[in-house]
């Protein structure tokens, strides 16, 4: 079965929510994995409002987890989801990662993992060295975020030395001129499906630029073994 997973930055919909919307709309995944979700002053109904307008489920419960969370499509049956928090000094922004693992169709569990390191180097580190631990070692899974930091770092190169890089390599940030990759989708246990059509979406247009700050990033993935 081929399974689309979108990854995006909202930004804590300061942004315009309902851009972000029909962007997720657009592209019609069956796994989005969100960083700066509203995370403050009662957000569970700006981000099961923000679900609804995608057409997509939101398991709740994502307190704690620095504004990471989960979506999925009616093609996919949930199994369990879990938001969990980051260590970060008093005064820094809240960091953390969510995990959900789905049933697809043919019986076969994928776990998805959305993740958002922070603004210094040695703390990404640790958080992604903390990330891996809670993640299984065997099965298809996908991990998919903002690292905050590119391709040479080292919270990149060792998410990369596990897993594939999935989405395409260009930067993502900021969404209106991106000149950095911040935004990536890895797996391992899939396999990217190349050609199929894009998603009806301009990464250059007017939703994308006034939705968020950040670019989303896709693939398109055969699960194996199902």
């Amino acid at each position: 079965m081929t399974v689309r997973v979108a990854s995006y930055n909202t930004r804590d919909f300061l942004d315009d929510r309902r851009a972000a919307a029909r962007v997720v709309r657009a592209l019609a995944p069956d796994v989005l994995l969100l960083q700066e979700a509203p995370r403050r002053f009662w957000p569970g109904p700006l981000v099961r409002d923000f679900a609804r307008e995608t057409g997509l489920r939101w398991p709740g419960g994502h307190r704690g987890s620095g504004g990471t969370t989960v979506m999925l499509s009616d093609r996919l049956t949930l199994v369990d989801c879990v938001h969990r928090g980051l260590p970060v000094p008093l005064g820094q922004r809240t960091r953390g990662y969510a995990v959900l693992r789905a049933r697809l169709p043919e019986g076969s569990l994928l776990t998805a993992a959305s993740v958002h390191l922070g603004l210094f180097e040695g703390q990404r580190l640790r958080h992604t060295h903390q990330i891996l631990r809670d993640l299984p070692v065997e099965g298809p899974l996908v991990v998919a975020g903002d690292l905050n930091e590119g391709p040479g770092g080292p919270s990149w190169q060792t998410f990369a030395g596990l897993l594939d890089v999935l989405s395409v390599e260009e930067p993502t940030y900021p969404s209106w001129a991106p000149v950095e990759m911040l935004d990536v989708v890895w797996g391992r246990g899939v396999r990217r499906v190349d050609g199929t059509p894009p998603p009806e979406l301009d990464r250059r247009g007017r939703d994308v630029r006034r939705a968020s700050d950040h670019l989303p990033v896709w693939v398109d993935v055969d699960v194996l073994g199902s």
